[in-house]
């Protein structure tokens, strides 16, 4: 009974500390300081650290480093001048050590499924996962590792999974409970604060930071968000700054439980990619939603994938065809801290959470842009990448023309054509390739 009632009451001590310093502060957006001193303590760990790990470390051994982020130096000259003074002439057989430059480029470092993996940290930031390379380098950098283990593991990892348990609960049951009540500006303004109230509980289960950048820019109602897309608690990360009507793929698992219980207070819009007529809902949809300017807006991420937090993949023209204004969000996460990119074809949902909570934070920058409208004679197309360009440059992300599909399928056929008849236009003359 002893035993038992010791066991009790440091639960109760637990939940009360967990009440008192993170859940009241969270329903009313408020900081106590305490999450400003830990990324104190640990940005100075972070600096020790790197100075530590770059005296102990061979040059040789940072040069190899250094040049790891890119195996190949690439010529990235279109083909044009790549085949320079082959225009107007007859095809000849030293083309194809072009094609086979090209193409062992493509196999020993293509520029598309390295956006699918972690990106790699320029130093190590004392998690294990991100050192690949392990060497001994000092006893004190070792305690410095172990305290650290012990920190994130037995301290941090059981408070963030009691928030994430409590703010998961609570944004089922709030939004199950509140999509019971019939349409009304009552239930809009209860369903827009159990979304704020719980998704602020998560990103502090993460130890999340937010830095948002030109807040007067923020999406407004009847328009449509689009933002580069890296991990699910993108989400999170925007919803914690404002609510939204989120557009995305129906999943299982512990995210199909939180999506059936979210669309039941707001009018999120789940759809399967695979479906035809769910498509073609959606865009009935997207139409109807920002044909209401008191609805709010819509939060979309056109990649349709996750990338990770190094490069914008190409964006679907269906967000940019159905009309409205556009509002850009750039999101740009700092990976020192923690790996937020979300490799779903490696970890499911809940070994990727696991991962995030023994990281030592989420750290991220949410950049809100100068709407943006189609122009007269700009297509779909011509409008989705001049808006990823500029999300791109805003986060200081790399722009890339190929499909975030190609994560799981093969390359188009007709990209391979497309390829083919700029080759053969430049043989017969019949035009420049642009």
């Amino acid at each position: 009974m002893e035993g038992a009632e010791l066991a009790g009451k440091i639960l109760s001590i637990w939940l009360t500390l967990v009440l008192g310093f993170i859940l009241l502060p969270s329903v009313f957006g408020v900081s106590l300081g305490i999450s400003e001193i830990y990324m104190k303590i640990l940005v100075k760990t972070l600096e020790w650290a790197t100075i530590r790990i770059e005296k102990g470390t061979p040059k040789e051994s940072i040069l190899k480093n250094s040049a790891s982020v890119g195996i190949i130096q690439r010529d990235e000259s279109p083909m044009e001048k790549g085949l320079s003074g082959l225009r107007g002439r007859d095809f000849e057989l030293s083309d194809v050590f072009y094609f086979s430059k090209k193409g062992l480029e493509a196999i020993v470092e293509d520029e598309v499924t390295q956006r699918f993996s972690s990106e790699e940290l320029v130093s190590w930031n004392l998690l294990t996962r991100t050192n690949v390379n392990f060497q001994y380098i000092s006893l004190r950098l070792t305690m410095v590792w172990v305290l650290g283990v012990i920190v994130r593991y037995c301290v941090l990892l059981p408070l963030r999974v009691t928030l994430a348990f409590i703010g998961i609960s609570l944004l089922v049951i709030g939004t199950t409970l509140v999509g019971q009540l019939p349409d009304s500006s009552l239930k809009n303004w209860l369903s827009e604060l159990v979304h704020l109230t719980c998704c602020r509980i998560c990103v502090r289960s993460l130890s999340g930071t937010i830095h948002y950048h030109n807040k007067q820019y923020r999406p407004q109602k009847g328009g449509i968000c689009v933002a580069n897309h890296t991990s699910p608690i993108d989400v999170l990360i925007l919803t914690t700054d404002g609510c939204y009507a989120m557009v995305g793929q129906v999943h299982g698992g512990l995210m199909g439980i939180i999506q059936r219980a979210m669309v039941k207070a707001c009018p999120h819009v789940w759809f399967e990619r695979s479906e035809m007529k769910d498509r073609h809902l959606v865009t009935k949809r997207l139409k109807e939603h920002i044909a209401d300017k008191k609805k709010l807006p819509i939060l979309i991420f056109p990649e349709g994938t996750c990338i990770n937090n190094t490069s914008v993949m190409m964006f679907k023209k269906g967000s940019f065809e159905i009309g409205g204004t556009i509002h850009p969000v750039a999101i740009k996460y700092n990976p020192q801290f923690g790996d937020a990119f979300w490799n779903s074809s490696k970890y499911n949902m809940v070994s990727y959470l696991l991962r995030m909570m023994t990281s030592w934070a989420i750290v991220c920058d949410v950049w809100y842009m100068p709407p943006m409208t189609r122009e007269e004679g700009e297509d779909a197309v011509q409008f989705a990448n001049r808006v990823k360009s500029a999300i791109a440059i805003q986060g200081g992300l790399t722009e890339l023309p190929w499909d975030g599909g190609l994560k799981r399928a093969k390359v188009k056929d007709t990209l391979k054509e497309e390829q083919q008849k700029n080759y053969s236009k430049m043989i017969v003359g019949n035009g420049s390739v642009s």
